[in-house]
């Protein structure tokens, strides 16, 4: 991997901007530290230490990730240990299995969870909750996080190696029951992997990308 810091010593972290909330992935890459830019090409990609995968519709970006011709160069750099962060969609590309997909979806895998697609309903059923988030709500700005949910996913099942970062908790934060998520997991890390399945861009709050840049930082030391 060719990838080197910028001449400020800022980690260069990449948003794929094939899809989805490029700009305000951006915007909280660069409140967190890191100098963002956009990837579209694989001479792009292999110039990034770390890539932010963002929300959108899976199937098309598995799509467009092969039209690019970007699908197979991102799964081996995966495998190399390039730090990846997934929202929503991105979440679902990192899972080496899903549920609800469609018969020709593919994904780039790297993470060894099961993640069911589009698990939380339609677009109707979007929500925003304050969720407890390991390594960001017990850092150094502690408090819950901001969480936004979008015709999202969750992961069914994870394997040993998966660290659980959060949870749907059984009540919400007004007293009611949460049904059939209580107890989903909704964010998760795989060694340089990081995926959520919510969008932490769109809530003003940077501390899930803060995360994410300090993954970025520590591979730097092997």
């Amino acid at each position: 991997m060719t990838a080197s810091a910028g001449a400020d010593g800022r980690p260069v972290v990449g948003v794929l901007a094939l899809q989805g909330d490029v700009r305000e992935h951006a915007a909280a890459l660069e409140r967190a530290g890191a100098r963002a830019v956009g990837v579209r090409r694989v001479s792009e990609l292999e110039a990034v230490e770390g890539l932010v995968l963002p929300g959108g519709e899976s199937t098309t970006i598995d799509k467009l990730l092969r039209l690019f011709e970007l699908a197979e160069p991102l799964h081996r750099l995966i495998g190399q240990g390039l730090p990846v962060f997934g929202s929503c969609a991105g979440m679902i590309l990192l899972a080496d299995r899903i549920e609800g997909g469609t018969a020709d979806q593919r994904t780039l895998g790297g993470m060894d969870v099961t993640v069911r697609r589009n698990a939380f309903g339609r677009q109707v059923d979007s929500f925003e909750a304050d969720l407890d988030m390991s390594g960001v709500s017990d850092g150094p700005e502690p408090g819950p996080v901001r969480t936004a949910f979008i015709r999202a996913p969750w992961i069914e099942r994870a394997g040993p190696q998966v660290e659980v970062l959060a949870r749907i908790p059984a009540v919400s934060a007004h007293g009611t029951p949460t049904g059939a998520a209580a107890g989903k997991i909704v964010a998760a890390r795989q060694g340089r992997l990081l995926a959520t399945a919510f969008h932490p861009e769109i809530t003003g709050d940077a501390r899930v990308h803060g995360l994410f840049v300090r993954l970025v930082q520590a591979s730097r030391r092997g």
